[in-house]
């Protein structure tokens, strides 16, 4: 039984002593990949340049005729005529439609000769009166008669003229919304009227860039519906007071269309643009490591044998087209590195490999 239990520590001794020399050897091995310099990391880089931006505030609105209405009439009647097609160009005082006026044209002939009578009389009564043929209130008496239908004829002779519909400015008509022969109301709409030069651009701004905006600052306005084309405009107007709701501060620009390719209800964007600002210190937006402590690059110190990179703390400022300003932490000429980060530590050796790709640039505004 000894000798068994002998045998069987002996065993055991042999496979935990078998156990442990192999671990040891295992770290040893790797204390020695450890311990060996480890190849320098390929990176792309980049240096630290000195650039003039043209600034600009950003925005989003529309776009709003500078005259628009939808023409009506003020007096009720039957349409007798159009004398307009849907989507002509038409210009201030151009006849539009005309109601039937027929019934107040010959109450106008009644009028008329009411009128012509009154006046022969109060004639013929104030060559009496220097006779002394009347009295005075028989000459008052037909003068009110006089003025009576004086009043009657200016308001049939008005009445006639508003069942004649003429355009109140010079733009574009709309869709025509009457038929020939169609009995109107008073504020019956007939047809849409917009003046599309100029245009006008209505957006909002926050309350902060207040003492950046003025009249008469040019704007740049880009639209859907012309990709890359930028329509270029002025400032005509602001509110004077902010918005309590949005905080906002609501403006205007104005936009010469003389083509009218730019349309009323259209979505725009807007850039107000700033005042130029040169020797700025800017990098491509994919050399800046975003943290919570604040954002970082590496930057690149030569060595005399091999460079290596230094992770460096920056202060950032705009971006424009995947570029990113630096407002404080480099100068200009560094080098830093835009490709191949994620593997980087303080000290590490780098070479340099502009040939990496670089990983797609969030552009700012």
């Amino acid at each position: 039984m000894t000798k068994r239990m002998l045998i069987v520590l002996l065993a055991l001794g042999l496979v935990l002593g078998a156990m442990f020399g192999w671990k040891y050897y295992v770290g040893q091995q790797m204390a020695l990949y450890a311990s060996m310099p480890q190849p320098p990391a390929s990176v792309a880089a980049a240096e630290v340049q000195s650039e003039s931006w043209q600034p600009y505030l950003t925005a989003v609105g529309s776009l709003v005729a500078s005259q628009g209405i939808s023409v009506t009439t003020e007096v009720a009647g039957k349409v007798s005529e159009i004398l307009f097609e849907s989507g002509q160009q038409v210009e201030a005082g151009d006849q539009l439609l005309q109601l039937d006026d027929s019934v107040d044209r010959a109450e106008l002939s009644g009028i008329v000769a009411e009128r012509r009578t009154a006046e022969q009389q109060y004639k013929r009564r104030k060559d009496l009166l220097q006779n002394n043929t009347i009295s005075r209130s028989d000459v008052d008496e037909a003068r009110q008669r006089l003025d009576n239908a004086t009043a009657q004829l200016a308001a049939k002779q008005a009445i006639i003229a508003k069942k004649r519909i003429t355009a109140p400015f010079s733009g574009w008509l709309g869709i025509r919304l009457v038929d020939l022969g169609e009995y109107l109301q008073p504020g019956a709409a007939i047809v849409p009227l917009e003046a599309l030069d100029p245009v006008y651009f209505d957006f909002s701004l926050p309350e902060r860039h207040l003492d950046e905006i003025s009249i008469g600052q040019v704007v740049e306005v880009s639209v859907q519906a012309f990709p890359g084309e930028h329509f270029t405009g002025q400032i005509s107007a602001m509110n004077p007071g902010i918005d309590p709701g949005t905080r906002s501060l609501r403006l205007r620009a104005t936009l010469e269309n003389p083509q009218t390719r730019l349309r009323p209800g259209m979505f725009a964007e807007v850039r107000a643009v700033l005042p130029q600002r040169s020797a700025l210190l800017t990098l491509p937006q994919t050399a800046i490591s975003y943290n919570p402590y604040g954002d970082s690059v590496f930057v690149i110190q030569p060595g005399e044998t091999a460079s290596s990179v230094q992770r460096r703390q920056v202060e950032t400022g705009a971006v424009r087209d995947g570029r990113i300003e630096i407002v404080q932490g480099l100068q200009i000429g560094e080098q830093v590195v835009i490709a191949g980060q994620v593997k980087l530590r303080n000290g590490q050796a780098v070479v340099v490999d502009n040939s990496i790709p670089l990983e797609p640039q969030v552009t700012g505004p």
